[in-house]
């Protein structure tokens, strides 16, 4: 008997869903309430689609902070060789770059879009545009089927896929509906919380060192001089603030803490010891020495960053080079050590995940079904699993949906 399954997101998770069904016979229909499929798929990694990375399964894993031991099963299950070999099949050949990240040659994400596209419609899954899920409709703790539209039409199958992201990026339509319908049916809804998320900071100068980027700097997050968490790696200034990779991965251990006037300190020059940085001041002061201070420290610093770095010290920019005192000169180096950041906020509406979601001791990992009611499907950021960036949390929408589109039919 051919099963009727019904997805609800056409993101990265529905889309995998909604072609492992209809490969395996199922007759689906997949539900989208934007004109078009993948909107979140076409931002990700800058637009360019960091597909996955090439870290092995335990290490994989690490990369989730959220609970990323349940996508053990799904992981094996459909692996990021796998999924690499599922784009190359689509005619997507992909890149391996720096730490892992696997993006498509083309780098953009619309051919990933346009190939997931295809190949949902050549297996013959029917898609509803603009269609917008009301609820579920279950009978004796069994799906049933969904009311959807603006008449509340029913559509009646054997499976329902709920695949419809968490509440990052709402632009891209992720409103948080999955955990609407999940509480309409008694599943739990962990606390929902915006993670991978650009950091805000009410500190004027911050602004004027837009669009820099800081490579090969330790960002640490501090809250009452109680250090949280460090990252080495790139950050980027901003209008309102800094972002980039390692503040992205940073603001999840901050973000429970911004009423506490949390700090991100940074230290500009990692890689050289106390002893050795002050031999570098000391080698450039001595080249400079016939200069003033803010003169003297282009060698050393983004030229942009460099009036905001002499500000911040607290020393005479006009100061000729060859006055500056030791204790000045430590003053420069505890600065370079520590360059701190004052952080009011977050960008809630540009988290890259959620964190939080449907409970995972509600849904089995092995078959991406739910405890509660039989026939119905998880997938994706709907769960409460997370990860870090670098491509985990693509894959795991793609391997969560692809268990669930399986199961779906012969769960």
């Amino acid at each position: 008997m051919i099963k009727n399954v019904a997805v609800i997101g056409g993101g990265a998770a529905g889309l995998m869903a909604a072609y492992q069904a209809a490969s395996l016979g199922a007759n689906v229909c997949l539900f989208e309430k934007n004109p078009n499929l993948g909107r979140k798929i076409l931002i990700s990694g800058k637009g360019r689609c960091n597909l996955t990375n090439i870290k092995e399964l335990d290490e994989f894993i690490d990369h989730f902070p959220g609970n990323g031991k349940f996508l053990f099963s799904s992981l094996i299950t459909f692996s990021n060789r796998d999924l690499i070999a599922f784009f190359e099949k689509l005619g997507v050949k992909t890149k391996v770059e720096r730490g892992g990240r696997v993006f498509p040659v083309s780098d953009s994400s619309l051919d990933v879009v346009k190939a997931l596209q295809k190949a949902v419609i050549d297996t013959g899954v029917h898609i509803k545009y603009k269609s917008s899920v009301k609820s579920l409709i279950v009978e004796k703790k069994r799906i049933r089927g969904i009311v959807f539209g603006d008449t509340f039409e029913k559509f009646y199958c054997d499976s329902v896929i709920v695949a419809t992201g968490g509440l990052s990026y709402p632009s891209t339509g992720s409103t948080g509906d999955g955990y609407t319908f999940a509480r309409q049916v008694g599943h739990t809804i962990t606390k929902l919380k915006p993670s991978l998320v650009p950091l805000v900071s009410v500190e004027h100068w911050v602004r004027e060192l837009q669009g820099l980027t800081l490579k090969n700097v330790e960002a640490a997050v501090h809250v009452k001089q109680k250090k949280l968490a460090s990252e080495f790696g790139e950050m980027l200034f901003t209008h309102y603030g800094i972002s980039g990779p390692i503040i992205l991965t940073l603001s999840r251990s901050i973000i429970d803490y911004l009423n506490h006037k949390p700090l991100v300190s940074i230290n500009l020059k990692p890689a050289l010891t106390e002893q050795d940085l002050d031999k570098r001041l000391l080698k450039d002061f001595s080249l400079y020495k016939n200069k003033i201070f803010k003169n003297s420290l282009n060698d050393l610093l983004p030229k942009k960053m460099v009036p905001i770095f002499i500000n911040y010290t607290g020393i005479d920019p006009e100061k000729p080079v060859n006055q500056i005192s030791r204790n000045e000169r430590k003053r420069v180096m505890d600065c370079m050590r520590n360059f701190s950041i004052p952080i009011s906020g977050c960008r809630e509406k540009e988290a890259i995940v959620t964190q939080g979601g449907v409970s995972i001791k509600e849904v089995n990992p092995k078959t991406m079904e739910s405890k509660k009611i039989a026939g119905l499907f998880f997938a994706g950021e709907v769960i409460d699993v997370d990860g870090l960036t670098g491509g985990y949390n693509l894959q795991a929408a793609f391997s969560t949906g692809f268990v669930a589109g399986y199961n779906s039919i012969y769960g």
